[in-house]
């Protein structure tokens, strides 16, 4: 049989003990903090005076409400104004128409003789009429261009004519009903016919008399 051998003991080598390795640790980060900032002064606003109170302003054309626009009937043509003329008239006697009249009507007698002088009168036309005629006590009759004074024209009745004033200021002629007629500018006008006057109108009545229009 084969010999058994014990193995030899391991030799004992005697080794250093391992020097732990040291390694450097991080070093400590140094941290540099900024210095504090110093606190910060809020000082108040200066106050100023009080400003005296203000007056309400006054309102201007801006503040006014608008103002639809108003609709106007269109412009219309004015109407002219009349001035009032003055008008008169001239009593005088005529002795053209003296001689027609009685060469028509063959006038005789000293009653419608022809008078040698008869005074003029001038009369204004005032009111809206002016009757001419004879004044009249019996008939309450004073006609405002009274012919009764003398001489006296047979041929003009009581109330012989009238003259009527229109709203213009002018003035017409109308017989009311004479019994001899009325004659203006050598033309006889019918009874109750209205005839406008003009500015030297002549009107002849009775047996001699003349009205001469004048206006102004």
């Amino acid at each position: 049989m084969p010999e058994f051998r014990p193995e030899p003991p391991p030799a004992v080598v005697d080794e250093p003990p391992p020097v732990p390795e040291v390694r450097p640790g991080p070093s400590p980060a140094v941290v540099f903090e900024p210095p504090p900032a110093p606190a910060a002064r809020v000082e108040p606003p200066p106050t100023r005076p009080a400003a005296p109170p203000s007056r309400p302003a006054a309102p201007s054309a801006l503040d006014a409400p608008a103002v639809p626009p108003a609709f106007s009937a269109p412009p219309t043509t004015p109407t002219p104004s009349f001035t009032p003329a003055t008008w008169t008239v001239l009593v005088a006697s005529d002795r053209g128409y003296y001689d027609s009249m009685k060469a028509m009507h063959s006038m005789s007698g000293p009653d419608v003789a022809f008078p040698p002088h008869t005074p003029e009168r001038r009369i204004p036309l005032v009111g809206k009429q002016m009757r001419i005629g004879r004044r009249s006590a019996a008939r309450e009759l004073q006609p405002e261009i009274d012919l009764a004074e003398p001489p006296v024209d047979p041929g003009i009745s009581r109330l012989h004519a009238v003259l009527v004033a229109a709203p213009d200021g002018t003035w017409s002629l109308l017989d009311s009903g004479s019994a001899n007629g009325t004659f203006l500018n050598d033309r006889k006008i019918a009874i109750g016919d209205l005839v406008a006057l003009r500015e030297g109108d002549r009107i002849n009545l009775g047996a001699w008399t003349a009205i001469t229009v004048h206006r102004g």
